[in-house]
């Protein structure tokens, strides 16, 4: 079995590159551990499943086509216990291959081949907001809205019911940040579609799904994220 792990302060972010080409991963290794990051890498699902037994990490760079067990698979099955930042890679960039892996809930999606550079900037994104902003004092007035049994704090991008954080994704994340800063307002749907690889209007309705799934009781018939024929969305805030 191959694992290979960098040895740099124990504070850095850890992050699990999961890749069936030696070549990709040994350079994604080289270029995260570069800019501040403790890597492990795996060359197949199986391989990741059993290293993940032995560490937690902060994020996983899955890629989709790999021998045995797809990324897509390992995807699904992290999903079912952990909320983990996953940045998907594939050398498919269609359509339906961004939204299997929007469905299944990866936080981003890279299509190969890619610059480092710009994974390492989406890397760092899907980070900053699956981490809580560390320092905010006690003294700060935060800017919160409220809709039915639950609070979206825009200063930590973070989303309560009650007392407990509902763990959310990047994208989800940015979508409540557009939707409630509207204050009840109308929101087009492309003001939603994001400029990343997810920017579409496909996508941003199973990002819509998903979110519904955590905020609403019935997300089939939504009370709080109302969709707008014709126009987009609305987020129904409490006045």
């Amino acid at each position: 079995m191959e694992a290979t792990r960098i040895d740099i302060p124990d504070h850095a972010p850890h992050v699990l590159v999961v890749d069936d080409d030696r070549r990709l991963r040994d350079l994604l290794t080289r270029f995260l551990s570069e800019n501040g990051y403790r890597v492990t890498a795996a060359s197949s699902a199986a391989e990741a499943r059993s290293i993940a037994g032995s560490f937690v990490f902060d994020a996983l760079v899955l890629d989709v086509m790999m021998p045995g067990e797809s990324g897509f698979d390992y995807a699904r099955s992290i999903r079912a216990t952990s909320q983990v930042p996953i940045l998907m890679l594939t050398a498919r960039a269609d359509t339906s291959d961004r939204v299997t892996g929007l469905e299944i809930g990866a936080d981003d999606y890279l299509p190969k081949p890619f610059e480092p550079r710009e994974l390492l900037l989406r890397l760092g994104n899907i980070l900053k907001r699956a981490i809580p902003i560390a320092g905010a004092s006690a003294g700060d007035a935060p800017e919160i809205i409220h809709f039915g049994p639950f609070s979206f704090r825009f200063d930590r991008g973070e989303l309560r019911r009650g007392d407990e954080v509902v763990r959310i994704t990047e994208r989800e994340r940015e979508i409540l940040t557009i939707l409630g800063s509207a204050t009840g307002d109308n929101v087009p749907r492309e003001a939603l579609s994001g400029n990343g690889a997810a920017a579409n209007e496909r996508t941003v309705d199973v990002q819509i799904n998903r979110l519904r799934r955590k905020i609403e009781v019935d997300p089939a018939n939504p009370l709080l994220l109302q969709t707008v024929r014709g126009i987009g969305y609305r987020l129904v805030i409490d006045r």
